[in-house]
């Protein structure tokens, strides 16, 4: 099965876009981005070569203020899927924008979390669970894929992105409606999306029409989930912006449009998650956010495709398929 990148768009020649401070108050994160995550590493699993990581991703903590990451003070580290510094893969600009995103993601949500980019030899599902194995083993808290590709029989007895004490996140799609692997894992946090809108310092969210979402065909329903529309496993769990309409900043230099962008995606949306599940403590499991959906924003409006009214592509009053539980209002979730 071959994955890839969740698409994006975007293209300005300045910093347009949300930014770490957008985000954080979008999801009332301020105090825990100040002075959570010290010592916690959020690893990001993605596939190809992004020879530009480390330089690109200093020009964007530079542009908003954030300390410095970079693999001499020991923040920043990028291995390949054996865990190995210095022998990578070959370079491909899809995917280096897709580091980027992830890398930036990171920096925004938790600026004093360390970060490991894992980057997978192809972008074959073998070579992402290996990537996956080797973050786990590096010391990761959290994990997070912005990833995706069809179901298929396998995908239920896929173990790889089994950790226990290991947070493990993945992005729902972007194709609207429809169940993509590894979000619909049972060992994961599948990850939704929405549009974030702000408005007098208010800020609100819709249902992202682009968000995967639905009811796996493989994958058992795991326990922590009792919605009674789908016999088995539900996409997605938890939900952030994803739009590229309402999207985020990203400083890239390797693809051919180069310098700052704005990108949205559910590979917006899977960082951020894994980000803040860094930011609340000793890692959890997907079951977490369904024990505390209080501390949730709940997004009840916006639809990613047509399923007869369900609340699988519906957003809804509680649980629903494009936004899951809701997105982040704080820590208490995670």
């Amino acid at each position: 099965m071959r994955l890839g990148p969740d698409g994006k768009a975007g293209g300005w020649s300045s910093p347009a876009g949300y930014g770490p401070a957008n985000l954080q108050a979008a999801y009332a994160l301020a105090s825990a981005s100040a002075t959570g995550g010290v010592g916690v590493t959020v690893a990001l699993v993605d596939a190809s070569g992004y020879p530009n990581a480390e330089s690109d991703l200093a020009v964007y903590r530079a542009h908003y203020g954030l300390k410095p990451c970079t693999t001499a003070n020991g923040c920043f580290r990028k291995v390949n899927e054996q865990g190995v510094e210095g022998s990578y893969p070959t370079a491909n600009s899809g995917w280096s924008t897709e580091q980027a995103l992830d890398l930036d993601m990171v920096s925004a949500i938790c600026p004093n979390c360390d970060i490991l980019l894992v980057e997978a030899s192809s972008s074959q599902q073998t070579d992402l669970d290996t990537a996956v194995d080797t973050a786990a083993r590096l010391g990761a808290s959290a994990i997070s894929n912005s990833y995706g590709g069809s179901e298929n029989a396998s995908s239920a007895n896929d173990t790889h992105y089994d950790h226990p004490g290991i947070a493990i996140t993945a992005s729902s799609g972007d194709n609207g409606y429809g169940v993509e692997f590894p979000a619909s894992s049972q060992y994961v946090t599948g990850v939704g999306g929405t549009s974030l809108h702000e408005t007098s310092g208010v800020w609100s969210e819709t249902a992202w029409s682009g968000a995967g979402s639905g009811c796996s065909k493989y994958v058992a329903k795991p326990s922590w989930q009792t919605d009674t529309g789908c016999a088995m496993r539900t996409v997605a769990d938890v939900s952030a912006v994803a739009d590229p309409y309402t999207g985020v900043a990203v400083y890239e230099t390797y693809n051919r449009r180069g310098g700052w962008q704005v990108y949205g995606g559910t590979s917006v949306a899977s960082p951020i998650i894994a980000s803040v599940y860094a930011l609340g403590g000793p890692s959890v499991g997907p079951s977490y956010p369904y024990e505390h959906p209080s501390a949730l924003h709940d997004v009840t409006s916006g639809s990613n495709g047509s399923c007869g009214r369900s609340y699988l592509c519906t957003a809804e009053v509680g649980y629903d398929g494009p936004t899951g539980l809701g997105t982040p209002n704080g820590v208490g979730a995670f």
